[in-house]
């Protein structure tokens, strides 16, 4: 018998073609773990968190009480991690691996930006399950953008992006399919 092949890695991008101001990029990845309560099971959230995506996450909090559900205002209740630039595209690439590079096209906001969620942490490649942190999921939510993105977000003169920056839902579809292989369910 022969040994199983392995995964093929991702080839990087391609030389983009035209303007180089107008191509796509992956702004920024959020991993988010919320379980809702804090304590053992936030802490074990974290210990997730910190496998997958080799940083350390940094707390969420609750914004009101919930006596119901026995949660104070400002209870740490979850765990979220930021990435950006290489680390983002890196993760995002093991992400869609983890789902057989299925997407649904339904999760594309008008802006090109994007989330989706995964059941269990295992599911990505090099994970093995820890009997002591059990079974976590994570919702995961990318922004999509092209250089000039940050004119909202910079301290002096900050403006509204204009529509010529922002990514339209095709266009993020294009920026997927050709740059991480994503095949949309239809």
């Amino acid at each position: 018998m022969s040994a199983p092949a392995a995964a093929a890695p991702v080839p990087p991008p391609a030389a983009p073609t035209g303007n180089r101001w107008r191509q796509l990029r992956v702004v920024k990845v959020v991993v988010n773990a919320g379980v809702g309560a804090s304590g053992e099971e936030r802490t074990k959230a974290v210990k997730v968190l910190e496998m997958i995506t080799h940083q350390k996450p940094i707390a969420t909090r609750s914004h009101a009480t919930n006596r119901d559900f026995g949660i104070r205002e400002g209870q740490e209740i979850g765990a979220k991690v930021t990435l950006r630039g290489a680390a983002a595209a890196e993760f995002l690439d093991r992400a869609f691996e983890a789902r057989d590079r299925q997407f649904d096209p339904d999760s594309i906001d008008k802006n090109g930006n994007f989330s989706f969620g995964m059941s269990d942490y295992t599911d990505i490649a090099g994970m093995k399950y820890d009997p002591q942190i059990g079974i976590h999921g994570m919702d995961v939510c990318v922004e999509v953008g092209r250089a000039g993105y940050r004119i909202r977000e910079r301290l002096i003169a900050p403006r509204r992006l204009p529509r010529s920056v922002r990514a339209s839902r095709d266009e993020t579809r294009a920026f997927l399919a050709e740059r991480f292989r994503v095949v949309f369910l239809e």
